[in-house]
């Protein structure tokens, strides 16, 4: 099953396997159905998830009814149980909106919510994110998941997230990071689709992101958290959840 994925992911462009996923979905979750294993965002148990990656493969990772990854369910459980985004009005702006969120967000109405991407078919904005259309300090809250390891100018793209952010607002602007590299690597001369997958994990990633990406957030003006949130929860808990243990949530504010 990891290399029919593998093959899978690397085959078809990403928008037409987010159609496709609407329809396999159900079946593939009522065939997996169990109690071993839990997805926080919908509250389903499974006998096992399905295994997910490009380059690098990790089994029983993808929950089937979801589609959430494990920094889908760290990030829902960090806003469920550390903020007020479930209780409280907020203005919030969803970049490249995962199918894991998109209707649950949408559906809470005390949210005036916004999604956006250039590509994304069901993002309501079409739009750069090194170019924002939207007005200085405009959103409460921003949710950014694994985008701007695929932007070429990184620092003019957090530049805009910080321009849109309200004061007192909060962005989680989650990458794939590796704890134990101090310093970012990107190499703009490596273009060849399998090459860069070898390096960056993803054909269409352009850096392995280190530690340092905490200090470029503040040197754009954020106020920094790394977060490491597995640290509420056992370990029975972690592997229920299939969290990655010690994965850091980077939640950033605008005093």
């Amino acid at each position: 099953m990891k290399k029919t994925f593998k093959t899978i992911l690397g085959i078809f462009p990403r928008p037409l396997l987010i159609r496709v996923s609407y329809v396999v979905r159900p079946f593939v979750a009522f065939f997996l159905r169990g109690n071993k294993y839990t997805d926080p965002i919908d509250g389903k148990s499974y006998r096992k998830f399905l295994p997910y990656g490009y380059e690098h493969v990790r089994e029983n990772v993808l929950a089937p009814g979801t589609l959430s990854l494990e920094r889908h369910r760290l990030c829902w459980l960090y806003l469920k149980n550390e903020t007020t985004f479930f209780s409280e009005a907020l203005k919030v702006l969803h970049f490249a909106p995962e199918q894991a969120f998109y209707k649950r967000f949408k559906n809470l109405k005390h949210l005036d919510y916004t999604t956006t991407d250039l590509n994304s078919p069901i993002a309501d904005v079409k739009a750069d994110i090194c170019d924002l259309p939207f007005p200085d300090n405009e959103f409460d809250f921003i949710i950014c998941n694994h985008v701007l390891e695929h932007i070429p100018d990184d620092t003019t793209a957090m530049k805009e997230l910080y321009r849109i952010l309200a004061p007192g607002g909060t962005a989680i602007l989650q990458i794939p990071l590796e704890n134990d590299r101090k310093i970012t690597f990107e190499d703009n001369s490596i273009t060849d689709p399998k090459e860069r997958a070898k390096i960056f994990g993803q054909y269409d990633h352009v850096r392995i992101y280190g530690m340092d990406y905490f200090d470029k957030l503040a040197s754009v003006g954020f106020a920094v958290e790394a977060v490491d949130y597995t640290k509420h929860f056992s370990e029975e808990e972690i592997n229920e959840y299939r969290l990655a243990k010690g994965e850091l949530l980077p939640v950033c504010r605008k005093n």
